[in-house]
């Protein structure tokens, strides 16, 4: 085979070009050293954006960097719910790329699992804390900084458990629920400058489900339409989505990505 054939062939083979669509933007992901944050900040990447991605511990923090890149990615390492944390975390977004123009509130915490009347009431208060009162913060801490002045979006990771009662996770579906209600609340406050969303994945392979599947993925599979458990880049293309201009006439709305076992009656 002619060489110049041989050299076309390879091309053609090669992976695609970045997309550019978030050239020039800054996200902010938390709870990104592993699982959806981190399928979000790669895929975020990708398409052309830096990212600023947190965790509470830092040597798996600087893993993901490694692998998202230094150059496309910083990680600060601390709890989601500290207040200090997150304004740390926005001004170097801020101080580091020019700009904090999404934020993707994905950190969650179920420290519990067990029928809800039993639940100890001190994990239900972190639960609410950490999935409901951070978000909000992150929020705060954002607009103050950033988005009031030059827009943005938001995407909150919810959960189909929010969606309708989960057996063994009520609390977390809970606190869910109440993240969706936080979302529509800040839509309606936050236009036309900020849209603010939020998906709902059913159960996704990665460490924080695993108790959901663990040892009968085949079983939990068979109730989903599409016959397959999700994975974390199912839940980043659609977050990028979210963020993205295609998405320009949305805010507000809670997008279910559950390979349709909300139609036959699962979580």
């Amino acid at each position: 085979m002619p060489e110049a054939v041989i050299v076309a062939a390879a091309a053609s083979d090669a992976p695609s070009p970045m997309s550019t669509r978030f050239t020039g933007r800054t996200a902010i992901v938390t709870g990104a050293s592993r699982g959806i944050g981190f399928a979000v900040a790669e895929r975020l990447v990708a398409d052309g954006a830096k990212v600023v991605i947190t965790a509470r511990k830092r040597e798996t923090l600087d893993q993901a960097v490694a692998q998202l890149g230094p150059e496309h990615a910083i990680g600060v390492a601390g709890h989601t719910d500290d207040a200090d944390h997150q304004a740390e975390v926005v001004a170097r977004a801020v101080d580091t790329f020019g700009s904090a123009d999404f934020l993707v509130n994905n950190t969650g915490i179920n420290p519990a699992y067990g029928p809800m009347v039993e639940m100890d009431l001190a994990a239900a208060r972190k639960v609410f804390e950490v999935n409901c009162l951070a978000a909000l913060s992150w929020v705060q801490q954002v607009h103050r900084r950033w988005m009031r002045e030059h827009g943005g979006a938001v995407v909150n990771v919810s959960s189909v458990a929010g969606v309708r009662p989960a057996p063994g996770i009520g609390f977390y579906g809970a606190s869910k629920a109440m993240l969706t209600h936080i979302t529509q609340q800040l839509a309606v406050e936050l236009g036309p400058g900020i849209r603010v969303n939020a998906v709902a994945p059913a159960v996704v392979k990665t460490r924080f489900a695993t108790a959901l599947y663990e040892g009968r993925e085949e079983q939990v599979a068979a109730a989903y339409p599409l016959k397959r458990l999700g994975v974390s880049e199912d839940i980043g293309s659609v977050v990028a989505f979210l963020l993205s201009e295609d998405a320009a006439w949305i805010t507000g709305q809670l997008l279910v990505v559950d390979g349709g076992v909300t139609l036959t009656g699962g979580v």
